[in-house]
Parts: structure tokens; C-alpha cells; sequence
């Protein structure tokens, strides 16, 4: 008997592994900043693009209530193959070196330095090409908008 329900539960696997829709890939050579925008929009976040004065484009958004960019890096002909998050915080300057240093020593999947200020930034990398999915994006922006909220507790403790 226990054959048979082990030999039943595998074929009930084996048919929902066949029945599940396949990964979207995203484009080989990156992605646009339309793109991004649509797929923030689609995620169900703000997303503005902003040119700023030396015709740099970034993408305004937030999360959580915690505003955050993404810029662009390698790109060729409009398609960039990764983007940065990043976010700054306004501490008045109070955070130092030292603290900042703290969480770069203990973190792994994002990197923080004060201004000539003192005040935070973080910053966490995303590769798109060549090629990945979208399931990959949005596991890769899960972790940004975690490490987001832990750094805003880190810099405000």
C-alpha cells in the first residue's frame, strides 16, 4: 500500500511539474527604462522615469513608504544590462563611517556609505543580461525591498 500512494504521489509531482507555466525570460540585452517602469507599474508600484540635468535617466519609485531610484548601466542602443537601486536617507548627518561600516561588514546582498555629509545611501546591483527571467527580477527586488526596511531600522537604532 505504501508503494502505491508513494508511486501515486509522484505522479501527481511529475504532472503539476509538466502543467506549470514556463518562466518569461527577459531580453537577452537587458532591458529598457519603459520596461522597468511597466514592470514596476505591473508589480503594482509607483514608477516615474526622471531625466535629470545632464541627461542621466532614472527611475523614481518606493516602497513601503521608502522612496528608492533605479539607474542604468551598460547600455546600448536604449537596453541596459543591469540596473542599481538605490536610496538615500536624510539623518541630518548623523550617521558615521564607522556605523556604515557595520552594516557593510554584516550584510551581504546590498552596500551603504554616508555622503560628504554623513547621511546613508545603499545601493544593490541587479544583472539582466545576458538573459534571466522575470521571476529572477522579482526575487531580486523582494530582497532589495528587504534590505531596504532592515537599513532604514539599521540607520534610525
Amino acid at each position: 500500500m505504501k508503494i502505491r500512494l508513494g508511486a501515486y504521489a509522484i505522479a501527481i509531482a511529475l504532472a503539476v511539474i509538466s502543467t506549470a507555466a514556463p518562466a518569461k525570460d527577459l531580453p537577452d540585452s537587458g532591458m529598457t527604462a519603459e520596461e522597468v517602469t511597466a514592470w514596476l507599474l505591473n508589480a503594482g508600484y509607483q514608477a516615474k522615469i526622471v531625466t535629470d540635468q545632464s541627461g542621466k535617466i532614472t527611475i523614481s519609485s518606493a516602497a513601503d513608504g521608502i522612496e528608492f531610484h533605479v539607474a542604468f548601466y551598460d547600455c546600448h542602443d536604449r537596453r541596459c544590462g543591469s540596473i542599481q537601486f538605490f536610496a538615500g536617507f536624510d539623518t541630518k548627518g548623523a550617521l558615521s563611517p564607522q556605523k556604515i561600516n557595520q552594516w557593510n561588514t554584516t550584510k551581504r546582498w546590498a552596500r551603504g556609505y554616508v555622503d560628504n555629509t554623513n547621511d546613508p545611501w545603499i545601493e544593490m546591483d541587479v544583472d539582466l543580461s545576458p538573459g534571466g527571467t522575470y521571476e529572477i527580477l522579482n526575487d531580486e527586488f523582494a530582497t532589495w525591498q528587504d534590505t531596504l526596511r532592515v537599513f532604514k531600522k539599521f540607520i534610525n537604532s
